[in-house]
């Protein structure tokens, strides 16, 4: 048996044995809240990480994103960073994963901050998105180092704030500051929940926007002497009902987005607002009688890769001014929140063929390369961090994310840690 194989044996065994220790780290991560927005338990999850890290031998930085988005006194963006060398010069992989999670909600059957172990699998909210990848990243480093200890170059885990809500106070903001520079990080494994058995090649492009409508406030007895922005609000949504919404449908990408579903351009209507403000808590009058003079819709448009993201936004700007050249008294205004465009990864790739071989000899498949219907934090490394060499890999099922009682295989976190794993023994194991 040569050298190669023995090593990738002992590695399984090894993380085989870590089993108790995955499940008591991911349980640990789950106890903790960290509720986005507004962006809580932050540091106190990152001090976890970060003194876990330490007893493995990394050098450790707890990292403020100051002055990024959301963050404040009150709910500071903290993120942690923690670097291995190995003994020798090489490459460094990467493994990124978000800390912070979403909403409860209502719906569930266990306490969603609990960590309850059932049936082979840890519940509560983070689980599979993605404490239960972050785990597992860390026990796959964490055996590779112990089975592997004259590996060349470095291993760096990472967990970052804010994905939930952009990633803006998370890896945005250190890949400003150079941690994702193609001369510091060679390879980035994020361990987002998209089922072990697939390589996650990048996501579709995204642009946010608010739409305004502007009327005239007046009587509600005399709505004639006013001008209601809900009814001209009401035109712009009757027309994407029945042209916008028809044309998406028709356009099709060669991205292999999954669900299948996906596979075309969307837009969500995120939210609308007009008229009258909520009234304070407490409050059982009645609402006064105005005509409202101003409606706000935000859209949430996901497009393909074969799209222009300025034709994107030009297509919107078209409808509005469709909708004003045949209603009087129409006024509009449009805001851009945010964009960020496509990203795949190239199939041959470095990281991409080195899971896809660990893929294969950990479960015995070839794997399924996919792309996310929507993004997540590879868009940061990809644009701002000129790092093309990054796919999104993990334990866990997509669908799971941000349902109640939200869950995680124990198998499937060991399965995909030995792929990890397998992937750094290519990466920056030592050479024969």
């Amino acid at each position: 048996m040569d050298a190669r194989v023995q090593l990738s044996d002992r590695l399984r065994a090894e993380i085989d044995a870590r089993r108790e220790d995955v499940t008591a780290l991911t349980q640990a991560l789950i106890r903790i809240p960290t509720v986005n927005p507004p962006g809580e338990g932050y540091r106190e999850i990152c001090e976890f990480v970060g003194r876990r890290l330490e007893r493995a031998g990394y050098a450790v930085e707890l990292l403020r994103a100051t002055g990024a988005p959301g963050d404040s006194e009150k709910y500071p963006r903290w993120n942690v960073v923690g670097r291995r060398e190995g003994r020798g010069a090489g490459e460094t992989v990467h493994f990124n994963s978000h800390h912070d999670v979403v909403e409860t909600g209502p719906g569930w059957t266990t306490d969603p901050f609990g960590g309850e172990v059932r049936d082979g699998k840890v519940f509560g909210r983070g689980a599979c998105d993605m404490k239960g990848g972050l785990a597992a990243s860390i026990i796959a480093a964490e055996a590779f180092a112990a089975v592997v200890p004259d590996y060349l170059g470095a291993i760096e885990i990472s967990a970052t704030a804010d994905e939930e809500t952009g990633g803006y106070g998370g890896v945005a903001w250190l890949a400003e500051q150079g941690y994702f520079s193609p001369s510091r990080v060679q390879h980035v494994i994020i361990p987002e929940p998209l089922n072990k058995d697939r390589v996650c090649l990048g996501h579709r492009g995204v642009w946010w926007a608010e739409i305004e409508t502007h009327g005239r406030i007046a009587h509600g007895s005399m709505p004639f002497l006013g001008d209601s922005a809900i009814r001209h609000m009401g035109a712009v949504l009757t027309e994407m009902e029945e042209t916008l919404f028809p044309a998406l449908a028709k356009r099709t990408t060669a991205m292999p987005v999954v669900p299948p579903q996906a596979r075309q351009s969307s837009m969500n209507i995120n939210s609308i607002h007009g008229g009258l403000p909520e009234p304070e808590e407490g409050f059982t009058g009645f609402p006064a009688a105005v005509v409202p003079h101003s409606t706000r819709l935000v859209i949430d448009r996901r497009y393909l890769i074969e799209e222009a993201p300025d034709a994107v936004r030009q297509e919107v700007v078209d409808l509005l001014e469709k909708v004003k050249a045949e209603r009087p008294g129409f006024r509009y205004d449009i805001r851009d929140l945010w964009t960020v465009p496509p990203t795949m990864t190239a199939r041959d790739a470095p990281i991409v063929a080195a899971v896809s071989r660990a893929i294969g000899e950990v479960l015995g498949v070839a794997p399924e390369y996919v792309v996310s219907p929507g993004t997540y934090d590879q868009k940061h490394i990809d644009r701002i961090g000129r790092l093309h060499n990054c796919i999104a890999y993990g334990p866990g099922i997509l669908d799971l994310a941000h349902q109640p009682d939200e869950y995680v295989g124990i198998d499937d976190m060991l399965d995909s840690a030995k792929v990890m794993a397998l992937a750094l023994l290519e990466l920056i194991g030592p050479r024969p």
